[in-house]
């Protein structure tokens, strides 16, 4: 039918760089693929399902759009499918299957069938259906990692120009190993990889020779291809990188690359297969596959390429109340945005909506497994990939495709959270985090003592490293054996975190250098305690991970004793220091801090690590900036005594009416936010970041001088994050659990304990494997090596 919108001037096919948004809705996880397909705008690409595609036409007045369908091609498998063995994304293409119906429609003329010939049209249907979409390009790039040359590639000086025979390019130089083999491009010497990458053997002969010649750059002999590409490694930088003269710096060693021919996989290969491979057990002891489990609460998300990391943690927050209630708000209608893909509320509703709803969580069935086949329909899962873009979104590294610390992302989440919008009567859920811990600095001369308030969201524990004897692995014929380690309680932990510790300071009542004695304990908790356990020990100044069994039951127990008293009348407290001054009284462990900048930390923040640690030796302060790299108040001056300003003194010019409203609107005061802007130079952010670690600030009141004096009560007595009501009795209610030498590769997962329909009213264990949720068997032995706890109030 006839349509007057089919010439519109703003038709025009998509281009490369516009995102098009043609498999699920932006607003909720419709995607083409149900029976009423998807409506895609013929103006902006946005995607909308029947309920959603409505909305977004009478908040843009885009008449036109495409409605795509799509049927998937019955998949029958007889066996497991193929491992993936190339870097590339496979040949199979949307045609080989889908079957794809579409059908232009236009709002405004209330036409269901508009011909797609007419005017523009062919143009931009085809455009949208070529182009990738906005999953697609994160899946792509999942596959790729780039890297750049480095001063030790472009400035290679090779030594004297040999040709080494074939007989000697066919095992290391030190052993007998004939693959994994890395060519030192300095002197040509040939040693054999380490072993750890893949699985795959190796004696790390290249890295000895590297450490023992300091010849930097090195090429792995089976990863050369006749294009010129191939695994470069600098030893000294200790990153992948290119070489771009590789042709010509194989050609002096007598190695043609033309000649060349591709036999073993790359790191990044390697890489990508084991981050893809399941190391968590899928069966039961007698080999059955575990039960997977469908409805609300039960509905899986997609690996979007090295995105374990974010989906077991969006899992454990979504299975919380407080998110549960701020976000999964099915009766009420979408947030009022005409750019629903980028904004942040409408992307977690959308996801609250998907993993609570049981909309999604139902059988894949365009998979039949065969009756010979042993294959568990599990259901397809869905992709965040809208909110994987805008949680990483100029950030440095959660923008990437790379596999990302668990930890750090809860940090990074928690935080967008806090900084977004919540409306009355909807409240920030972060708040269910947040609780006080209380300082005590005490002169171990005049004994006089200091209080210092932080609210925090988290806590991170030390775990101690007792090595067990070595014993030989089963099997391993290189005489190698496995570091073995005692296991530790949480109940140890806890004590270590709250124990008091010696810091070197001069005291600025007695001026005595024989330092303070520093502890730190819960001024109040939170109703969910979330814990990272600190599993690592610096080898050559790497942080390496550490397999030491945390032994944590089901049951609830206590945390009154780590409450603390705060401060009692018979205690004298220190003078406050000069706001004059800037941080007189520490002095940084000159060793430490050469130690720490020489490993590229910055001198602030090595003195902030430091000054947060004792102050007594680099390894633990490095442990320190690991765990705290993403504070906002990271390259802020070390500050002692609370004092608000430095040798500079804060900001004492206008403070923004419009930053004060935005402060505003997420529950904070007026004085307390131009307090905090002042502080912080008008950074709405840092601000923030401020009054969360100001929790007792009444702030200024500046302007507002001549209020009425209950309101100056009124902001003395604010009250503190968390509670301090006993008994604090708390109980685990998920963990996420990290396999892999190092938390930025290997596999994430998460194990939830959730009430099982139909299975009673206890709360067992199920585990959240990317888009697989199955019931959970041999729990214990992975709480005892999880990565991040969740325990809650009960």
């Amino acid at each position: 039918m006839a349509c007057k919108h089919v010439d519109l001037a703003q038709l025009k096919a998509p281009t490369p760089s516009q995102s098009v948004y043609r498999e699920d809705c932006t607003q909720c996880f419709g995607s083409i693929d149900d029976p009423t397909g998807l409506d895609i705008c013929l103006l902006c690409f946005n995607g909308g399902c029947t309920k959603h595609a409505p909305l977004h036409y009478k908040s843009t007045s885009h008449p036109l759009v495409v409605n795509i369908r799509r049927t998937r091609k019955t998949l029958k498998r007889e066996e497991p499918p193929q491992k993936i063995s190339k870097l590339a994304i496979a040949a199979e293409t949307e045609e080989d299957r889908y079957d794809t119906r579409t059908q232009v429609k236009c709002f405004e003329c209330g036409v269901e069938d508009v011909d797609p010939t007419q005017g523009k049209l062919p143009a931009v249907v085809d455009g949208i259906l070529k182009a990738s979409t906005f999953a697609n390009q994160a899946e792509v790039q999942a596959w790729e990692q780039e890297f750049t040359p480095c001063e030790h590639t472009l400035c290679l000086q090779q030594e004297a120009a040999r040709q080494i025979e074939s007989q000697d390019l066919g095992h290391c130089s030190m052993c007998d190993l004939k693959e994994n083999l890395w060519l030192c491009l300095q002197c040509g010497n040939l040693g054999c990889g380490r072993a750890q990458f893949g699985g795959v053997g190796g004696n790390s002969h290249g890295l000895a020779h590297a450490d023992a010649s300091s010849h930097p750059v090195a090429v792995k002999l089976g990863s050369i291809t006749p294009e010129g590409t191939a695994d470069v490694y600098c030893y000294q930088c200790n990153e992948e990188r290119i070489d771009p003269e590789l042709a010509a710096h194989l050609v002096h060693w007598g190695i043609n690359i033309n000649e060349r021919e591709k036999t073993e996989k790359s790191l990044t290969e390697l890489q990508i297969e084991q981050n893809l491979k399941w190391d968590f057990s899928m069966t039961t002891e007698d080999g059955q596959g575990l039960k997977p489990l469908f409805g609300e609460g039960f509905t899986g998300l997609k690996n979007l390429g090295n995105s374990c990391y974010m989906a077991s943690i969006l899992q454990c927050l979504f299975a919380l109340p407080a998110f549960q209630q701020r976000y999964f708000l099915p009766q009420q209608p979408p947030p009022g945005t005409t750019h629903p893909a980028d904004d942040l509320e409408t992307q977690l509703r959308k996801l609250a909506d998907g993993l609570l709803s049981g909309v999604y969580s139902k059988p894949d069935t365009d998979v039949q497994a065969s009756e010979h086949s042993t294959e568990i329909p599990h259901q397809k899962g869905l992709a965040p990939a809208m909110l994987k873009h805008l949680v990483g979104k100029g950030h440095e590294e959660f923008s990437t495709m790379r596999q990302q610390d668990a930890f750090e992302l809860l940090l990074h989440l928690l935080k967008l959270m806090t900084r977004s919008q919540h409306q009355a009567p909807l409240a920030d859920p972060v708040e269910s985090f947040r609780f006080v811990m209380e300082q005590r600095l005490q002169c171990q001369a005049c004994k006089k003592v200091r209080y210092r308030q932080d609210e925090q969201d988290n806590i991170s524990i030390p775990v101690p490293a007792r090595r067990l004897p070595r014993r030989q692995v089963e099997g391993d014929k290189d005489d190698k054996s496995k570091d073995e380690f005692e296991p530790v309680t949480l109940k140890e932990c806890l004590e270590i975190f709250t124990s008091p510790e010696h810091v070197e300071l001069t005291c600025p009542a007695c001026g005595s250098k024989a330092g303070f004695t520093k502890q730190s304990l819960f001024k109040t908790l939170p109703h969910t305690l979330a814990v990272n356990a600190r599993r690592f020990e610096l080898v050559n100044w790497v942080p390496t991970k550490l397999d030491i069994p945390v032994v944590i039951g089901d049951e609830s127990f206590a945390m009154d004793k780590y409450l603390s008293s705060g401060h009692q009348s018979h205690e004298e407290l220190l003078p406050e220091i000069d706001e004059g001054s800037s941080n007189p009284n520490f002095a940084p462990n000159e060793a430490a801090l050469a130690q720490l900048e020489g490993m590229g930390f910055p001198r602030v923040r090595s003195e902030k690590a430091l000054h947060a640690t004792g102050n007594s030796d680099a390894e633990a302060a490095m442990n320190w900036l690991f765990a705290h790299m993403e504070d906002a108040d990271i390259d802020t001056p070390v500050d002692l005594g609370g004092s608000s300003g430095t040798a500079a003194g804060p900001s004492s010019g206008a403070v923004s009416q419009e930053s004060i409203e935005s402060l505003g609107a997420m529950g904070i005061s007026a004085p307390q936010a131009r307090k905090a802007l002042k502080e912080t130079n008008g950074d709405v952010n840092r601000a923030l970041d401020w009054v969360f670690s100001h929790p007792d600030d009444q702030g200024d009141f500046g302007e507002d001088e001549a209020a009425p004096a209950e309101a100056s009560g009124e902001a003395k007595e604010k009250s503190l994050a968390g509670s301090a009501e006993l008994p604090a009795n708390f109980q685990l209610s998920s963990i996420v659990c990290h396999k892999g030498a190092s938390i930025h590769a290997g596999h994430y997962v998460a194990f939830i304990r959730k009430v099982i329909p139909d299975e009673g009213p206890e709360k067992q264990w199920v585990l959240f494997n990317d888009e697989k949720v199955v019931k959970a068997v041999d729990v214990d032995e992975m709480k005892r090596f999880a990565y991040v706890y969740f325990f809650e109030r009960v």
